[in-house]
């Protein structure tokens, strides 16, 4: 599925370091979000499906996500 991301109001989160090696985050409206490497803008995204987001975030904060 393709998302027109242009024009879209992303943002970082409030724990980013203000610099450029963040994680940026927009919504694109019916609950699906967009992700992209704040260094490279006009880079290729990642968009979530409302549940595939919760599922994300859920296990990022469970630091699932950790090397062993």
């Amino acid at each position: 599925m393709n998302f027109d991301l242009s024009g879209v109001r992303w943002f970082k989160s409030s724990h980013s370091g203000g610099g450029n090696d963040c994680v940026e985050v927009a919504h694109l409206g019916g609950g699906m979000v967009g992700v992209r490497d704040s260094k490279n803008p006009s880079g290729p995204a990642l968009v979530f499906a409302p549940a595939q987001w919760d599922a994300f975030l859920t296990e990022t904060t469970a630091r699932a996500f950790e090397r062993p």
